[in-house]
């Protein structure tokens, strides 16, 4: 008789397993590191709309800070007007990024202006893209509070721990 060359069930089985082992202590890792770099990203964009904030009510000081998040953008070719900043890009002025939902708002109207405003980065699905919430006030402070799926009252975010500025 002649012998085959080749592996046995034996051999594939046991390389099989090494490979599941493999990808079980693997996928954990990546998947805690996919959270980390969405939170790092949604602090990031929470820096850049305080930034995109405080240019618009020293652009418009008779608005204040803008009611809502799309104010700070506009579709490209974008024209600066008080209608459309253009000092976000269009993908963060529609509110989701990096497995985030962000909001802005203008509070407190004075003689017509908004004097304050808070913004906020809520992880679209807890455990999945993010475990912790970002908040954000005029004082141009990053802050991370527990996500709870809503947005931040303004009082509430300024009371939360600062995150390294």
């Amino acid at each position: 008789m002649r012998r085959h060359k080749g592996f046995s069930l034996i051999e594939l089985l046991i390389v099989v397993a090494i490979i599941l082992i493999i990808a079980a202590i693997a996928i954990p890792n990546l998947l805690r590191a996919r959270i980390a770099a969405n939170e790092s990203s949604a602090a990031a964009s929470l820096r850049s709309i305080n930034t995109g904030e405080i240019s618009y009510q020293s652009f418009y000081p008779t608005v204040g800070f803008p009611a809502a998040i799309a104010t700070l953008g506009g579709a490209a070719p974008c024209t600066p007007s008080i209608a459309t900043g253009c000092l976000l890009d269009s993908q963060m002025t529609t509110g989701n990024k990096s497995g985030y939902t962000f909001t802005a708002a203008g509070l407190l109207p004075v003689n017509g202006a908004n004097t304050q405003y808070v913004a906020n980065g809520v992880p679209q699905t807890l455990n999945t893209t993010g475990v912790k919430g970002f908040c954000s006030t005029e004082d141009n402070a990053v802050r991370f509070v527990s996500p709870s799926g809503a947005a931040f009252a303004h009082d509430v975010c300024q009371s939360q721990t600062l995150i390294g500025q």
